[in-house]
């Protein structure tokens, strides 16, 4: 298997790549294939628009590549979406797509027109976690076939609708656009991080109303990490918000999820894993 490791938002350093590359080959048979545009630095993002969508369409429309790793989040993915979408081949369409955070924007419009098989799960940029080598790990044994890095829920009764995970902010900035996917039927996983709780409250708001949501099959809670300070403080619990938030879009909230912006981030393949 060939693993080609794309930056669509920010960068990472050689040394993050060649510690990924040390775990990658304790992999029998796999092989990975980092960009050198995931190394550039053009302000906030690896590389201008135009280069980083360059550098997605080369690794997906590449015949020797197996799969398509995000190399870390960040801001900058839904910048090249409009410059990638009508330039991928049939080969694009048979790939894999891994990645979570900002690459949600990707994973959206993927599984939008359904163009491979997308997946919320660890990237190389969790190395600089602590446990990230785990969590890497978590990702390269569900790509080489070994299922216990998926999220619990799936493995249960919750696995027999099929299922998404997004970012909250990801998800909020998706709706009302074309690569939000149609999501009937679907147990939709969201969590955040670093967010004040009224922004939190904010975006669920935008997610009850959002008339693209209303054929939900359900809705879970991953981890809210690194929760900022409110003034005054916020009274209102998660507990609180997400069930009264499911209410209005109409749809029932299904317990806990075991994603979020930690070492701990489970593997959520779309639709029916």
């Amino acid at each position: 298997m060939r693993i080609g490791v794309v930056a669509p938002a920010r960068p990472i350093d050689r040394a993050l790549a060649a510690r990924c590359h040390a775990i990658a080959a304790s992999y029998p048979g796999v092989e990975l294939v980092v960009s050198p545009q995931c190394f550039l630095s053009e302000g906030h993002f690896a590389g201008p628009d135009a280069l980083r969508a360059e550098a997605f369409i080369a690794m997906a429309n590449d015949p020797s590549i197996d799969a398509i790793w995000c190399a870390r989040g960040g801001y900058g993915s839904n910048r090249i979406l409009a410059m990638v979408q009508n330039r991928l081949s049939a080969v694009a369409a048979a790939k894999t797509y891994v990645g979570y955070s900002d690459f949600g924007f990707v994973l959206g419009a993927m599984y939008a027109r359904r163009l491979g098989k997308c997946v919320h799960a660890p990237m190389p940029g969790d190395l600089a976690r602590d446990g990230g080598e785990v969590a890497v790990r978590r990702t390269l044994g569900w790509l080489t076939g070994d299922r216990q890095g998926v999220e619990p829920g799936l493995a249960s009764g919750l696995g027999a609708r099929p299922a998404v995970a997004f970012n909250l902010a990801i998800l909020a900035s998706l709706i009302g656009t074309p690569w939000l996917p149609d999501l009937a039927d679907h147990v939709l996983l969201i969590e955040d991080v670093s967010e004040p709780l009224y922004r939190i409250d904010r975006m669920l708001s935008q997610m009850a109303h959002a008339t693209q949501l209303k054929g939900l099959a359900g809705v879970r809670l991953g981890r809210v990490n690194d929760v900022q300070p409110n003034d005054p403080p916020w009274r209102e619990s998660l507990a609180v918000m997400l069930p009264r938030w499911c209410g209005e879009l109409g749809v029932p909230f299904l317990g806990a999820a075991d994603i979020g912006h930690d070492a701990a981030n489970k593997v959520v393949p779309f639709g029916l894993g």
